[in-house]
Formats: C-alpha cells, structure tokens, sequence
C-alpha cells in the first residue's frame, strides 16, 4: 500500500523499537497537544473559549504546569475560572435547595451538580489527542488490511500494552473481514502473549540482581526492565521508557 501523510505516523510508531507503538503515539499525540496548548494558540479566542469551557483533567494540569508556561497556563485558568464562577453562581440561583427523597431517582442531578461533573469529565488536552488517536487506530487496521509489509511489522514487533491489547482486540471484528480478522486476532495474541513472557522474564532477572547469589552476573538485557515492564502492564510512558 502507498505511503499516506495520514499513514506515517502509525508506520513510524510500528518501526520504533518499542514496547507497545500504540503507546508511543499517544505520547507523541499528547506532547504535541501540550505543545500546541502552550505555545501562541493560547490566546487565540477559539482555543480559549473550549479551554474556558471544559478546563483540563488533573493528569494533563499537571502536565502543562510541567510545561513552564506559567503566565500562558495562569491566564487560562483564570478565564476558566471566571467562566465556571459565572455559570455556578446563576445554575445555583435557578432552584431551591431540597432535601434527599427516598422516591427520587439517584440517577436525577441537580444543574450544579450536572454542570460540575461535566466539568471533572472534560478536558482539552484529552480531546485533542483523542480525536487523532482515534484515526489512528482506524489506521492500523486500513494498513493490516491492505498492505503485507504492515502486516509484517506488526507481527515482528515487541508487542502492546495489555490495555492497547484489548482496544484492539475489540476493534478487530468491526474494521477487517472475516478471514484478514481472524489472522489478525492469531498474530495479536501471539505478539502480546510471547512479549509480555519476554519482559516478565526480563524482569524476574532483574529482581535476581539484587540476590548476592547473582551479583557478578550479567545484567542480560533486564537494567530497563522496570520501565518497560510499566509500559506493559499500565501503559506508563515517558522518556526514559520509550525504547529500548
């Protein structure tokens, strides 16, 4: 299949000598977004009407506060704050307060209530990547379908994240046809299954390091065993952990 400006990204991440690419390219996706975030588009007025909308989760806060951006972070939570200040304050004048029935439904949310969960729930940064991230998982599955060098790729990769693992093999039957599926699912397993028993083992020589019995062994290829053992099991990446 021919390269597509819309097909480098996933290409590149399953070339990358990583512990699950899917990983790899929701960090790149998020790095971007905060860059994005942080750089002039802060104070275009369509990025600081979403921002004032919908804020930012915890993770990503914590994120752009790493960032170093202090001034353009600051005037961003401000306008978000007086937003929020602003719709509380005439969501919390629309109503009485009234005390908790026993005949009504748990699931009926007052407007404050409503507005504030939206809030916890929402987040810049998380849609920007995610709107991508989506396409790219389409991907994976247009090139698994059409393009035997991509399949190739992925069967000699080191892999996914368990989490990873499981969106694809959601997604599988929705995006390939019944026979491309099923040889799909065989080289999923496989590539999970044989890569998490190759970290795992990498791992326990690793915890065998610190027995004195091992002590003038060699290390084998387990001293970043732990950061890529956390790729594996809680799809945790960052820069020390990226490849190998």
């Amino acid at each position: 299949m021919k390269e597509k400006l819309y097909t480098i990204p996933v290409n590149e991440a399953f070339q990358a000598d990583c512990e699950c690419p899917i990983c790899l390219m929701k960090k790149t996706l998020e790095d971007n977004a905060i860059d994005f975030t942080m750089g002039p588009s802060y104070m275009e007025d369509d990025v600081r009407a979403e921002t004032d909308k919908i804020g930012f989760c915890s993770h990503h806060i914590e994120k752009l506060y790493e960032n170093q951006n202090r001034l353009g972070l600051a005037l961003m939570l401000k306008t978000h704050m007086d937003k929020t200040i602003k719709d509380i304050e005439k969501l919390a004048n629309t109503g009485k307060v009234s005390s908790p029935s026993l005949f009504k439904k748990k699931t009926e949310l007052s407007g404050v209530k409503a507005y504030i969960d939206h809030i916890d729930n929402s987040c810049y940064i998380c849609e920007r990547i995610n709107n991508t991230f989506n396409r790219y998982i389409d991907t994976i599955f247009l090139l698994y379908q059409n393009d035997d060098e991509f399949r190739n790729k992925l069967k000699q990769s080191k892999g996914f994240c368990t989490s990873h693992y499981g969106l694809l093999y959601e997604e599988a039957p929705k995006h390939l046809k019944t026979d491309r599926a099923e040889d799909f699912m065989k080289s999923l397993n496989f590539v999970y299954l044989e890569n998490m028993k190759r970290v795992r083992d990498e791992l326990e020589w690793f915890t065998d390091k610190f027995d004195y019995r091992y002590v003038n062994e060699p290390w084998k290829n387990s001293k970043d065993a732990l950061p890529r053992t956390m790729i594996k099991t809680n799809s945790l990446i960052n820069k020390d952990a990226v490849s190998k």
